[in-house]
C-alpha cells in the first residue's frame, strides 16, 4: 500500500477551494444552501480526508487534516462546517469505535459522498450539558426503536447518516434539576447514553431545516425528530451504555477542527485588509500608512501567528495519542490542548473578521465583501463543539490540579 500523499491532498484542497469560491459568494449573497458542495469535494476526492484508506479515504494525518481545514476555512465557516459535520465528528466515530462491518458499511461509502454523516448530539433542553438530553431507546427484538428530537444539527438536511445518542427507556426518571425550576425538574430516563449509527431514510425520521441563522446560509444546520424510529441491533456504536465517552471523545475532534477552520478565517481577513488596504487612498495616501490600520493589520497577524501554533500542537499531540490510545495522560493533555486551540482560535477569529471589517470601513458591512461575511459566520464559533465558558471551565480545573476542581460533576 502506498503511503498517503499528503502534498497532493492538499493540492486537491486548494483545487477545490478554488472551484467553490465563485458558488459560496453568490449563494452566500442569495442566501441559499451551496448545492455545489459535495459535488465538487467529490470531484477533488475530499469527503473522506482522514479516513484510512483501506476504507476509501485519504489517509490524512492529524496536521495535514488541519491544513486542510484552514485552508477551507478561508472559503467560509459554512463551507468548514460541512466538513466538520462530515468528517471530523461524522467519520470519525466510526473510525474510531466502529467494528469492521460498520466501517465497511459507512466509511467508503461516505468518502465517495454517497452517504452524508452528521453528529446529532444537541437537543433543546440539551447543549452544555448533554447529560440534560431527554431522547430515549427501546430494545425490541434485533432493533432499537429512539424517540426524541435533536437541534441545531449541521448536516441534519443532507445527512443520510447520523451518529446519534440517548438514554436507555426505564421505570424510574432521575430529576435533572436546572436554575430556576426547581419546581419543575426535567425528568430523563435512568441508565448510561448509547450511540446509534441512524439511517435516515428509513419510517420514523423527520427533519426540518433551521434558516433563521445568524450567519452561515449556505451551509445546512436542522433539527431532526425521531418518532418511534427503527434502528438495527447491527447499528449500536460501542458497547451500549457508552454513549458519553464516545460523543465527548469525538468533540475533541469536532473542537480540532473549529480552530483550524477559524485559523483559515484569520488568514483569509489578514490577505483581505492587507489587499484593500494598499489599494484603498484616503488623505492622500494607501491607508495602510496610516497608524491606526497598522495596528489592525499587526493584531490580526498575531491572531494568526498564535492560532497556528495551537492548532498544530493539538494536532500534533493527537497524532501521538491516537497511536497510544491507552496512554490516559496524554489522552488528558490532547483533550485540554484540543479544547484551548479552539477556545482561542474562535476567538481569535472573531477579532480578525471585526478587524478586517474595520479596515474595510463602510464596504466591510456588506456581504458582498468577504470580512464582513467572516465576522457573521465565525460568530457560532464561540458557541458549538463547546462554548467559551465551558472550555474556560475546563482550561481553569486543568490548571487548579483536575477533576476534583471541575465546576461541573
Amino acid at each position: 500500500m502506498q503511503p498517503p500523499d499528503k502534498h497532493r491532498l492538499l493540492d486537491d484542497v486548494e483545487a477545490f477551494c478554488r472551484e467553490i469560491r465563485e458558488h459560496e459568494e453568490l449563494c452566500y449573497v442569495e442566501r441559499r444552501y451551496n448545492d455545489r458542495l459535495i459535488p465538487l469535494a467529490k470531484k477533488h476526492n475530499i469527503l473522506g480526508m482522514p479516513v484510512p484508506t483501506e476504507y476509501g479515504g485519504r489517509g490524512a494525518d492529524s496536521i495535514t487534516y488541519a491544513k486542510a481545514l484552514a485552508r477551507i476555512g478561508q472559503e467560509g465557516t459554512g463551507v468548514r462546517t460541512f466538513f466538520s459535520g462530515h468528517t471530523s465528528i461524522g467519520q470519525y466515530p466510526i473510525m474510531t469505535w466502529g467494528n469492521d462491518e460498520q466501517k465497511k458499511r459507512y466509511l467508503p461509502a461516505s468518502c465517495k459522498g454517497e452517504k452524508i454523516l452528521a453528529f446529532g448530539l444537541t437537543e433543546p433542553e440539551a447543549g452544555s450539558n448533554p447529560l440534560e438530553m431527554q431522547s430515549t431507546y427501546e430494545r425490541r427484538g434485533d432493533q432499537f426503536h429512539l424517540n426524541g428530537v435533536k437541534y441545531l444539527i449541521s448536516n441534519a438536511g443532507i445527512a443520510t447518516t447520523i451518529v446519534t445518542f440517548a438514554y436507555p427507556v426505564g421505570q424510574d426518571s432521575a430529576p435533572v434539576q436546572k436554575s430556576g425550576q426547581e419546581r419543575n425538574p426535567i425528568l430523563r430516563p435512568k441508565g448510561r447514553v448509547s450511540a446509534f449509527i441512524l439511517d435516515t431514510k428509513g419510517p420514523g425520521y423527520s427533519s426540518e431545516d433551521l434558516v433563521a441563522k445568524m450567519g452561515m446560509p449556505t451551509a445546512n444546520t436542522g433539527m431532526f425528530e425521531m418518532s418511534d424510529c427503527p434502528v438495527p441491533a447491527a447499528n449500536l456504536l460501542g458497547p451500549e451504555g457508552d454513549g458519553f465517552r464516545i460523543a465527548m471523545g469525538t468533540l475533541v475532534s469536532g473542537r480540532l477542527s473549529v480552530a483550524a477552520g477559524c485559523l483559515g478565517v484569520i488568514e483569509d481577513c489578514l490577505a483581505e485588509a492587507v489587499r484593500y488596504a494598499k489599494e484603498r487612498q484616503q488623505h492622500g495616501k494607501p491607508i495602510a500608512k496610516h497608524q491606526l490600520v497598522q495596528e489592525h493589520i499587526a493584531g490580526i497577524e498575531m491572531d494568526r501567528l498564535a492560532t497556528e501554533a495551537l492548532v498544530h500542537l493539538a494536532a500534533a499531540a493527537k497524532d501521538v495519542w491516537q497511536a497510544d490510545p491507552k496512554n490516559v495522560e496524554l489522552r488528558s493533555k490532547v483533550e485540554l490542548w484540543a479544547a484551548q486551540a479552539k477556545l482561542f482560535a474562535s476567538n481569535a477569529a472573531w477579532d480578525a473578521a471585526d478587524r478586517a471589517v474595520q479596515v474595510f470601513g463602510g464596504r466591510g458591512w456588506s456581504t458582498l465583501y468577504r470580512p464582513c461575511r467572516h465576522l457573521q459566520d465565525v460568530r457560532v464559533c464561540r458557541i458549538y463543539e463547546g462554548t467559551d465558558e465551558i472550555l474556560k471551565l475546563k482550561v481553569a480545573a486543568a490548571v487548579l490540579g483536575g477533576k476534583e476542581w471541575e465546576a461541573f460533576k
